[in-house]
């Protein structure tokens, strides 16, 4: 396996000065490596992946030097717009390095939401022109990176390497526990309400409202809350299209403005696509409650921070359109905060701070995509 350090001295040897992107499980050790050894403006925790691609770009416009952008491959879509009209050769001709991690490789066990992104991920790269290089844990990490970085710096354009699952060795972070949970300067140490037991409060106060939640833990924990108490399933379970939770969930209220629709949120998937709030505010469906679950951590793929404990979404979400916005951090809290909500006009924000962390024995649905998806439109009563 290759050490995270190797990798990222190298790069640094190389005249790669700055990391920035999204965080990937199977990158979360070199995440964490490159979180624990870079300064703040070394390494950028950016909102989404083609955010990452514009600030390599800048990054290289102003110092001459080299960036290197990390995400899952579920995000180059993201970046298909800086990539091919700010980055590539016919434009303005700006090199980087992309470190993909590649889920859903075909002939790897994945969830159903990779597969076909692994599927057609080297396509996807072979369509975009830009060359690549599969890095694995046997790989001869040094004439791997020779001979992209060579290219990167010849044709003064990306390349990317694309990681297999496994690449990287482990590395235990200073700053997160063996848990995920946060070292104790950070501000989800201080909240002890878990995001299992805020969901199981909303889900019996929501009674028979539709439910969109967001990907990642937050839909395998609504999953089996519902599944331990024999209930019918009426949640769509986003267990992919990170960041446009709050989009689907818009649509259906507007579809069905008849039922309450309550959507489940998390504060990375929120800062991703973060131009939904005022789209939503501007339309005033009234049917909507937009819960906020924040955690201040990309925590599905490691635990690494966003930087939603240092913004007010009170203000953001009044700027936006939204009706009201209420803070909980307690059940009792959140009990109190819906019997205000649920009773007014929507949309509503509201904004739930909980700690970092899960079960160990936390499952996924055992139900495929599109039984959820016939099962919700059911509750629906389409």
């Amino acid at each position: 396996m290759i050490a995270p350090e190797a990798f990222c001295q190298a790069l640094k040897q190389a005249g790669v000065q700055l990391f920035a992107g999204v965080p990937d499980s199977l990158l979360a050790n070199l995440c964490a490596y490159i979180d624990d050894h870079c300064t703040a403006q070394e390494h950028i925790i950016t909102a989404n992946e083609g955010n990452a691609v514009a600030l390599a770009a800048g990054y290289h416009l102003a110092t001459g030097r080299y960036a290197c952008v990390y995400m899952q491959n579920s995000g180059l879509g993201n970046t298909i717009n800086p990539l091919t009209s700010l980055t590539d050769p016919e434009v303005y001709r700006i090199p980087l390095l992309m470190v993909i991690g590649w889920r859903g490789e075909p002939g790897v066990k994945d969830e159903p939401q990779h597969v076909k992104q692994g599927r057609i991920t080297p396509a996807q790269l072979d369509l975009l022109e830009i060359p690549y290089w599969i890095l694995e844990a046997d790989s001869d990490l040094s004439e791997t990176l020779s001979a992209a970085l060579t290219r990167m710096t010849q044709s003064n354009a990306p390349v990317a390497l694309l990681v297999r699952k496994d690449t990287f060795s482990k590395y235990k972070s200073t700053r997160l526990s063996n848990a995920n949970l946060p070292a104790a300067d950070l501000p989800a140490a201080n909240y002890s309400l878990t995001r299992e037991m805020a969901l199981a409060t909303l889900l019996e106060l929501s009674g028979d409202d539709l439910v969109v939640s967001t990907t990642g833990k937050t839909s395998r924990e609504v999953f089996e809350l519902r599944a331990s108490k024999g209930e019918a399933q009426r949640d769509f379970l986003t267990v992919g299209a990170m960041g446009h939770t709050a989009s689907i969930a818009l649509g259906v209220a507007l579809g069905n403005p008849d039922k309450r629709v309550i959507c489940i949120d998390g504060d990375g998937s929120l800062l991703m696509h973060l131009g939904a709030l005022p789209i939503i505010g501007s339309l005033k469906p009234a049917n909507l409650i937009h819960v906020l679950l924040n955690n201040g951590a990309h925590e599905s793929v490691g635990g690494q921070p966003t930087v939603a404990h240092s913004l007010d979404f009170h203000a953001i979400t009044m700027a936006c359109g939204y009706s009201g916005y209420r803070q909980a951090s307690t059940t009792d809290e959140i009990a109190q905060a819906w019997a205000s909500l649920s009773g007014s006009s929507g949309p509503a924000l509201l904004e739930i701070t909980i700690a970092v962390g899960s079960r160990d024995d936390l499952g996924r649905p055992t139900s495929t995509p599109e039984e959820n998806k016939r099962a919700f439109m059911r509750a629906a009563d389409v």
